[in-house]
């Protein structure tokens, strides 16, 4: 499969989160300090969507019951979760405008 090109890096601010689906699969972006990161998007505890909580430095967390996850490991770093998660490969393509953020979901930590 490859890196599959998603959104366009200036789309995606830093300090926030957003979902893409790559080959039916849920993808939580997250442009966190300086760097994006790929996570799956399916929280390992409640199976609610990890994009739409909140970016805290290299963790994401739920927002239904504040687990977080490590953004670089998929670890869950906070309680009810146990369960990691799987991150996959980021790669920015271009430059400036029109750098896209390309991910391999079969690349990465399968967790």
């Amino acid at each position: 499969m490859g890196f599959e090109p998603t959104i366009r890096l200036a789309d995606l601010a830093e300090g926030t989160a957003k979902l893409v689906t790559i080959e039916g699969t849920p993808v939580a972006l997250v442009h966190a300090e300086g760097e994006v990161f790929a996570i799956n998007d399916i929280c390992s505890h409640a199976d609610v969507s990890l994009s739409e909580g909140e970016v805290d430095g290299c963790t994401l967390e739920c927002w239904l019951h504040g687990s977080r996850f490590d953004l670089r490991t998929g670890m869950p770093t906070g309680l009810p979760a146990i369960t990691p998660v799987p991150v996959y490969a980021v790669s920015i393509e271009g430059a400036g405008d029109d750098a896209m953020i390309c991910v391999d979901i079969t690349k990465g930590s399968p967790s």
